[in-house]
């Protein structure tokens, strides 16, 4: 019985453990100067697609609903962050970190309410309609970005759907989007956003509503059966996992000095559900790996040049057929089927035979 909690405990905080273990090891790497500009470079990006993975696995792996519209919601988060820190920062002189907080919390927020929104409507629909609807969402999304322009007069915010009469300092410039921006992103702040997406989802999993969810996605006319409402627990993970792409969206916006809708296309969306499928769906530190290991390959094959989008194509099969094979699925068997004998011969199971031995 020790071995299994062990072995629970174990399972429901790697995860943290994984990722505070490689923040240090980056840290120590940073201090001493041996980590490459490079690398250090995409520590960021990273941060943001491992919380775009794990909000994503919700929906996908725990919710069990495909989504292909996640890119947009980090679109809202990016362009919301980058309007309130500028805003925050030239109206009220707040440090860059208070700034930076101000723009993960707004970006979380309009993404959730728009998540509130889109699902509404889309969450009537199963499979393959839902992730169509996602998808023309997500475009939407995109396009209307496209066409809108803020500017900052004073302490006054102006929005357009052109340029022609607006007033003040442009924040966004619709196709161009936000140029000029203040880069205010930090390696420590995309390492906290990790820890409070892993606190947020992994908390929902092992909750009471975390397993109605994983009852709906198992069975939804059983769970409709017992009582259990199919919509509102649909809708909780699809916002919260909204909320918390519009978070990491803010991250990102803030990392870089320009940024355009055109970042957060189709093939955005399309990326992050890789990182999940690879990492396994509903495996969140498979996740964290997968988001880690693929974004930094393509720039570490930058060598090979001309073939390095060939190269990433050749290992992203290479794990598919591995993953899948099944040989390397018996060889986690074996393991798992060791575990639940221990299970079944546990000190209970052992007194009682030798009960019945000695009688």
């Amino acid at each position: 019985m020790k071995t299994t909690k062990l072995t629970k405990y174990i399972r429901r905080y790697f995860p943290y453990v994984l990722v505070t273990a490689a923040f240090l090891i980056c840290q120590s790497l940073i201090s001493t100067g041996t980590m490459p500009r490079t690398t250090k470079s995409l520590l960021i990006p990273v941060c943001v697609y491992i919380v775009m993975a794990v909000s994503l696995n919700l929906t996908v792996g725990i919710s069990g609903e495909l989504s292909l519209g996640h890119a947009g919601f980090m679109a809202i988060g990016a362009f919301t962050g980058i309007v309130v820190a500028e805003y925050t920062g030239s109206v009220f002189s707040a440090p860059e970190w208070v700034q930076l907080l101000l723009a993960i919390v707004a970006g979380g927020v309009l993404a959730g309410i728009m998540g509130t929104l889109i699902g509404i409507p889309v969450l009537r629909l199963h499979g393959d309609y839902l992730a169509i609807v996602t998808l023309a969402f997500g475009e939407i999304i995109r396009n209307v970005l496209n066409c809108i322009y803020i500017s900052l007069d004073g302490k006054k915010l102006h929005f357009a759907f052109n340029n022609m009469n607006i007033d003040g300092k442009l924040l966004f410039r619709g196709p161009t989007g936000a140029t000029g921006v203040t880069r205010i992103a930090t390696f420590t702040a995309g390492f906290l956003l990790v820890l409070v997406t892993l606190f947020v989802v992994l908390n929902l999993i092992h909750s009471r509503s975390g397993r109605a969810i994983m009852a709906i996605r198992d069975n939804r006319i059983a769970a409709e059966s017992v009582g259990i409402d199919v919509t509102e627990y649909r809708m909780m993970a699809f916002v919260t996992s909204a909320v918390l792409a519009g978070m990491g969206g803010a991250l990102f916006g803030l990392n870089y000095s320009t940024l355009a809708p055109s970042n957060f296309s189709f093939n955005a969306s399309i990326l992050i559900l890789v990182y999940v499928v690879l990492g396994g769906i509903g495996n969140i530190t498979g996740s964290i790996i997968a988001a880690t290991v693929l974004y930094v390959l393509p720039e570490e094959l930058r060598r090979f040049s001309d073939y390095r989008m060939l190269v990433y194509a050749v290992v992203l099969i290479a794990v598919m057929l591995v993953t899948n094979s099944t040989s390397v699925r018996g060889f986690f068997d074996r393991f798992r089927d060791k575990e639940q004998k221990q299970r079944k011969d546990g000190p209970e199971n052992k007194t009682g035979k030798e009960g019945a031995h000695h009688e």
